[in-house]
């Protein structure tokens, strides 16, 4: 059967409703199968008239004795039916439904589901659902009702019974595609099973299972699909890197300092996958400040050192910079010549860069976007590091990865990623984890103040200052608009310069700002000339100035933890104390617990498993932006085993079979799932 069929062909759909039903992304039956409660009613317990009890919501099984219709004013007309049980009677009372004389005749059977009141002695039910009692099936009472999301134009009453109907109709014609075995294995209900159990469940425990298993299937298409794009970047031969001992003590003798045994962990990974003919697919996921850069350095200097080119692509023109800035002196003393490919770079060397590229003069270049703009050619791309993974789409690292030959990559980020997560974004990656700070490095003291203390905070940082080190204030988060957030911003720096901190340099950084100011004033606060800095998060990533000590974090319960935890990043980057101050009231229990957490904790791993409990995962730094798949059931914090399992069986089963061959309704469903273009846009 075609499950892609319109919805309007759906009997009692039609044309109009059609398009109340996209409002809600349901556009075909398959859609509308899938079309998930956000949640349940039990109205199966039923209750005798008698025994009904005040502002409570109860459903009860009585007939009707006569019904009247009384005009209260002009816009509000009652119908009230008097209805009877063997203990009792009742009135139900209904608002502007005047149609409802016609079909609740005197003797109609019919379940009640309403708020119960106590008025004058009688027993009253307002407003309620009905269903007529004229068969042993009921949709809207009498059971565990679903309740689904809705949109301006459908009722509760209209969605429960379009898909009752459509259950009917086609559940017979559903095909399961996962394997029996797997089945079998977990005690999962089969498809029509679960699709009947999560839509309309005869008990909670036909509700439980029938969710257990559609999780389960969400998250075993969705690692199948991720395993078996693995699998076809595998099937292809990658130039093999060599890394002889001579080459690997240049580039240790060339460093400053020594490597954390976590950094010298991950090179050794790095060494292996480069080495084995295959395509190097690693994720390095490291805490601010865990030295992922000088990894990535060693990556460019081992492919290039085999005649090979490599690249850096970084998701802002401040962060290519800085890596620029930092990597390129750095290969330089190993005797490698580094390029900046950035918007503002200026035409001619634009244009020198990319014919040096394409001639395969240039062994390492470090930019943004630009990189994947069709004019830029390499001769021989073998190295890809991609910066802050999440800034960027999938298509993006394909686009940057078709320039090159089967090359390796290493994509970095900076946002701790718990291993749920990290599966369900990455699960095509291998995984590396920096998870140690190198040796001087000071853990950032945390404080928490309240909006009243904020004058003993400036003062604090007045000291600071004053010895020489330099500030950043973090103006509030406004989700709206990022143009009422640069407004915020420049009257808040307006008030440091003017009120707060006259005797010092206050500088502004914010998002709406063009590229050249943003650098300009970067560059000063670098220099020293400005002395504190007040910023939107567009300092969140990768800004890197050792002599600013002090972070002051306005309205701090806005943020979510890990972007408190990256934001915090950018104090403590040399040996120097440094401080971090999270001004706020507290008003909820959600925010005490984040400031509690922020500064009990520096590990951003645990930061981030408790953002992903207290926010969700499409909340998390970053991950809005290129998303995580729109699971319908699955939920990667409450069914994290169950994800766990999923990818288990995937693997083994793309072990055993991996094209799939002999599950040939598997293969259909993973290939035309609408997680493939999650996959595809990142």
């Amino acid at each position: 059967m075609a499950l892609d069929i319109p919805i309007q062909y759906v009997k009692g759909v039609g044309p109009k409703r059609a398009l109340l039903f996209k409002k809600l992304g349901v556009e075909t039956l398959n859609d509308l199968i899938y079309f998930i409660p956000k949640r349940y009613e039990d109205r199966s317990n039923l209750k005798p008239i008698n025994s009904l009890e005040s502002d409570t919501y109860q459903t009860v099984l009585c007939y009707v004795v006569d019904v009247q219709e009384e005009r209260v004013r002009n816009n509000l007309t009652l119908v009230k039916a008097r209805v009877r049980d063997n203990t009792g009677e009742a009135i139900a009372i209904w608002f502007n439904q005047t149609y409802l004389k016609n079909i609740l005749k005197k003797g109609t059977k019919l379940y009640l589901y309403g708020n119960i009141t106590r008025r004058f002695g009688r027993v009253e039910i307002q407003n309620p659902d009905y269903e007529i009692a004229d068969s042993d099936e009921t949709i809207h009472t009498g059971r565990i009702i679903p309740v689904y999301p809705l949109t301006e134009g459908l009722s509760q009453k209209i969605v429960r019974g379009i898909i009752w109907n459509t259950l009917n109709r086609y559940i017979d014609e559903l095909e399961e595609f996962i394997p029996i075995e797997i089945l079998d294995k977990y005690g999962f209900p089969d498809i029509k099973s679960a699709i009947q159990g999560i839509h309309f469940p005869d008990s909670e425990e036909i509700l439980r299972k029938a969710r257990e298993r559609l999780a389960f299937e969400e998250f075993f298409l969705l690692q199948l699909a991720i395993l078996r794009r693995r699998m076809s970047l595998l099937e292809e031969n990658a130039p093999i890197i060599k890394v002889s001992k001579e080459m690997e003590e240049k580039f240790f003798r060339s460093l400053p300092f020594e490597l954390t045994n976590a950094q010298k962990r991950v090179i050794e990974d790095i060494k292996r996958d480069i080495a084995s003919g295959k395509s190097m697919q690693r994720l390095l996921q490291g805490d601010v400040g865990s030295g992922k850069t000088v990894v990535a350095a060693y990556f460019l200097y081992v492919v290039a050192s085999n005649g090979y080119q490599s690249a850096i692509m970084a998701p802002t023109e401040i962060l290519a910079q800085q890596h620029y800035d930092r990597i390129g002196p750095l290969l330089a003393n190993l005797g490698l010549e580094t390029a900046l490919l950035i918007g503002s770079t200026k035409e001619k060397e634009k244009q020198q860069i990319k014919e040096r590229l394409a001639l395969g003069e240039l062994p390492v270049i470090i930019g943004t976007h630009a990189l994947i703009q069709e004019d830029i050619e390499f001769k021989n791309l073998v190295g890809i590091v991609i910066d802050e993974q999440h800034r960027f789409g999938v298509m993006q690292r394909m686009a940057l990865r078709s320039k090159g030959l089967s090359p390796h990559f290493l994509v970095m980020s900076a946002t701790p990623i718990p291993r749920t997560l990290a599966l369900t974004l990455y699960g095509d990656l291998d995984i590396s984890v920096i998870d140690e700070l190198p040796s001087g490095r000071l853990p950032v003291a945390t404080y928490w103040a309240s909006s009243e203390q904020r004058a003993q905070v400036y003062n604090m940082v007045r000291k600071i200052v004053k010895s020489g080190q330099q500030a950043y204030i973090v103006c509030p988060l406004i989700e709206e608009s990022e143009k009422l957030e640069a407004e915020s911003a420049v009257a808040l720096a307006k008030k440091m310069q003017e009120e707060v901190f006259p005797e010092f340099k206050v500088g502004l950084l914010h998002g709406k700002m063009s590229i050249s100011e943003k650098e300009e004033v970067m560059n000063r606060f670098r220099s020293g000339d400005i002395n504190i800095l007040v910023s939107t998060t567009v300092i969140e990533v990768g800004v890197d100035v050792p002599n600013a000590t002090v972070m002051v974090i306005e309205n701090a319960e806005r943020f979510g933890l890990s972007q408190l935890h990256q934001l915090r990043g950018r104090v403590g980057r040399g040996s120097l104390k440094s401080y971090c101050i999270l001004i706020s009231d507290l008003n909820t229990e959600e925010a005490r617990e984040r400031i509690k957490i922020m500064t009990k904790t520096q590990n951003g791993f645990e930061i981030a498993e408790a953002d992903l409990r207290l926010r969700g995962p499409g909340e998390l730094n970053g991950t809005r932006q290129h998303g995580i798949p729109d699971f319908k059931v699955g939920n990667i914090i409450r069914d994290a085993r169950m994800l766990e399992l999923a990818r288990e069986e995937a693997i083994n089963l793309l072990r055993k079979d991996p094209n799939l061959s002999s599950y040939k309704k598997l293969r259909e469903k993973v290939d035309t799932s609408r997680i493939l273009e999650f996959l595809s846009t990142g």
